[in-house]
């Protein structure tokens, strides 16, 4: 069965410490949405995961751009589509 988990809210109400713990319990990547945590010069102010917990659960899109890379929402679907299908097929 494929289970895909979405957690929504403000900043700062605990989704992160959720992620991770859902990410353990379910051998699970976490996959983040948030338009501001995929830039690395941006952790100060996003609530950004710490190093520490980037490294005990596999993370996507969470300071893999820099400030200065064009971005926007479709290249954002299109890339978190595939990403979805590619950890489908191999878990």
């Amino acid at each position: 069965m494929k289970l895909l988990v979405v957690l929504t809210g403000p900043t700062g109400v605990g989704k992160t410490r959720l992620s991770l713990k859902l990410a353990h319990t379910l051998d699970s990547p976490v996959i983040s949405c948030d338009s501001r945590q995929m830039y690395r010069e941006m952790r100060i102010g996003t609530a950004a995961p710490d190093p520490k917990d980037l490294e005990a659960v596999e993370h996507f899109f969470i300071g893999n751009l820099s400030i200065h890379d064009y971005y926007n929402a479709a290249r954002f679907e299109t890339e978190a589509l595939a990403l979805l299908d590619k950890l489908f097929e191999t878990r």
